[in-house]
């Protein structure tokens, strides 16, 4: 199969989930990774959506140290989602690991802190799969999480995590490395 499209990383936090029980589909993503590798580059990156009190986007967009590469995200490995039409915000991402421990991202915008924090990992696993719901593939390596710390502004933030996330795999994960290609 051709490749035209494709991402790689390391270092990834990663969650999707609701933020109440009144949501149908998920609205918050923080999605991020300590070193993203592109066609045009590399720099820390990933993605964030998070939702106002009635559960429409507050924020979402394309998070990079590097707007070259966050613009790379939109156009190409998120072509025909709602993920196409997504900005690109310059901000700070730090990611921490202790694994089997703890993995967290803190990430820095303009008017938004947010904190992340995973814990209480299942065993590292290599999938390979085909996104039910992107149309990308996704080969990686990653351990999920049961226990999820979501900080805004410094606020604790509860959420809902699905049984499944938009790739096809769990929702909640530390990925230690991983590819998507389209």
């Amino acid at each position: 199969m051709k490749v035209q499209n494709w991402m790689s990383w390391e270092g990834g936090v990663d969650l999707v989930a609701l933020s109440n029980e009144k949501m149908e589909m998920p609205n918050v993503i923080v999605h991020l990774a300590r070193m993203v590798h592109t066609p045009v580059g590399s720099a820390p990156s990933g993605m964030l959506l998070l939702p106002n009190e009635d559960g429409s986007p507050k924020v979402m967009g394309f998070i990079s140290t590097s707007e070259k590469v966050g613009n790379y995200f939109a156009k190409n490995v998120f072509a025909g989602t709602p993920f196409e039409q997504a900005p690109t915000i310059i901000g700070k991402i730090n990611v921490n690991t202790d694994m089997p421990n703890f993995a967290e991202v803190t990430v820095e915008i303009k008017g938004f802190n947010v904190h992340l924090k995973l814990s209480d990992f299942g065993e590292l696993t290599r999938v390979n799969r085909q996104s039910p719901n992107l149309p990308f593939h996704d080969d990686s390596l990653e351990a999920e999480a049961k226990t999820v710390a979501l900080t805004i502004n410094g606020v604790s933030t509860p959420v809902i995590v699905p049984p499944m996330g938009m790739s096809g795999g769990p929702a909640v994960v530390y990925s230690a490395t991983g590819v998507y290609s389209r």
